[in-house]
């Protein structure tokens, strides 16, 4: 079948004669989500798939890579939230961040769960490709981590502070490693060493590795480090290589982690199936969150050979806030991975896309000071995000902005992000 839909001009009526004679009074006054909001709950479904807001693509390819943090976009298949808005996702398993860049920027995929810094770079040409994109949701808080090799803790070491010592004392080349030059991990680690008066770029060495390929190199020694999201760092605690240094909500609380994104040109050939598509993941994030036995299937879901490819408990352990760092430290985490927390997480805050263009300039990877605001505005697809939230009947914030305190005791609140993308004493010059 064509992806392109032949919209339909029958009326889906509701079964009351009252109600259908008001409907087809008024219906020819109404369009779109007005006209929905006079439709009965019981035949709503169908109705998304015909009329004018019926998606312009009924197939969309979402492309994921390896990690736990995509289980909204696998469940949002899997149990068929797509189907009520008119769509089928398919989800398609990626390489690496490198690929989903390149995929989403020549048209191969039609959109991504992708590192939220990566959507910027894009769209700011670092790197080499430009192109302007579009984030329609945010699609998970937390559930990062910075993975040191147990050789480390051999020597002592146990945090930021004790690895510094023994850089101090034992002079030689550290490595870590990141997904992505401007992605989420990336700015987490060097965020992390900085705040520890350890500069990322000069006085260790950093290298690129796609999240499923972390555990392997730390095995054989390839690096000392890493910051990647889950599974990857308790995979590497139960094959006992490695330890949890830091919790990336202990880094900034709630912070924003991947998107659903996708190239400003896409959503402005298929706004209504960009409505569906992001309304159908909103509504897989709520029933993730939901209860512990949605986390329990959603782990033994993506734990599947089609997705992340590892044994469910280690996804699920941590999906439950049930952390072990490795090195005897358990605790039971309240903020660990969330997918919509009441319609938080979901949000495409302007002041989170206008902070990692602070970051990408902190570490020099934007020469230029940009308009935040601005670019921020355009980015993150706000209207986008509003028109889906009606239909999933999700909540929306009083404002686009949030303030929130991170590691080094800095506040981020989205205002005067030049003074401060230059505030920091460690950066590059």
């Amino acid at each position: 079948m064509s992806d392109d839909v032949k919209r339909e001009t029958q009326i889906i009526e509701p079964p009351d004669s009252d109600t259908r004679r008001e409907f087809l009074r008024r219906g020819s006054a109404l369009t779109g989500a007005a006209l929905m909001s006079l439709v009965p709950d019981a035949v709503r479904q169908g109705a998304w798939a015909a009329g004018s807001d019926a998606p312009e693509k009924t197939t969309v390819k979402i492309g994921f890579i390896p990690l736990t943090d995509c289980s909204s976009v696998v469940m949002a298949s899997v149990m068929e939230f797509d189907r009520k808005y008119g769509i089928k996702i398919v989800p398609t398993k990626e390489a690496s961040w490198a690929s989903v860049r390149d995929k989403l920027v020549n048209g191969e995929l039609d959109a991504a769960h992708v590192l939220y810094g990566l959507i910027y770079g894009v769209q700011m040409g670092i790197g080499g490709s430009k192109k302007d994109m579009a984030v329609l949701m945010n699609l998970n808080h937390n559930g990062q981590a910075v993975t040191l090799s147990k050789k480390l803790h051999e020597k002592g070491v146990k945090d930021g502070a004790t690895l510094k010592a023994l850089m101090a004392r034992e002079k030689r080349e550290y490595t870590f490693a990141h997904t992505f030059p401007t992605g989420t991990h990336a700015m987490w680690i060097y965020y992390w060493l900085a705040a520890h008066g350890i500069h990322p770029f000069t006085d260790v060495k950093t290298i690129t590795v796609p999240p499923p390929q972390m555990v392997a190199n730390m095995r054989v020694g390839n690096m000392d480090g890493y910051c990647v999201g889950e599974p990857w760092n308790n995979r590497a605690i139960v094959d006992g290589i490695g330890f949890t240094a830091e919790t990336t909500q202990a880094i900034w609380k709630d912070h924003p982690e991947k998107t659903l994104g996708t190239t400003a040109e896409w959503v402005q050939k298929y706004p209504n199936t960009a409505r569906a598509m992001t309304a159908a993941i909103i509504d897989a994030g709520r029933w993730i969150d939901a209860s512990l036995s949605n986390r329990q299937k959603t782990a033994q879901t993506v734990a599947d050979r089609s997705y992340v490819n590892t044994d469910p408990d280690v996804i699920l352990a941590r999906m439950l806030g049930r952390y072990d760092n490795g090195i005897g430290r358990k605790w039971d985490e309240p903020d660990y991975m969330k997918f919509f927390n009441d319609g938080i997480v979901t949000y495409p805050w302007l002041s989170d896309g206008m902070w990692f263009m602070t970051q990408h300039r902190r570490w020099g990877l934007l020469k230029e000071e940009p308009d935040y605001l601005a670019v921020a505005k355009k980015v993150n697809r706000i209207d986008i995000y509003r028109q889906a939230a009606a239909a999933a009947k999700a909540s929306l914030p009083k404002s686009d902005f949030r303030t929130s305190k991170l590691i080094d005791g800095v506040v981020w609140d989205g205002k005067e992000p030049k003074k401060y993308a230059g505030s920091f004493k460690i950066k590059v010059a």
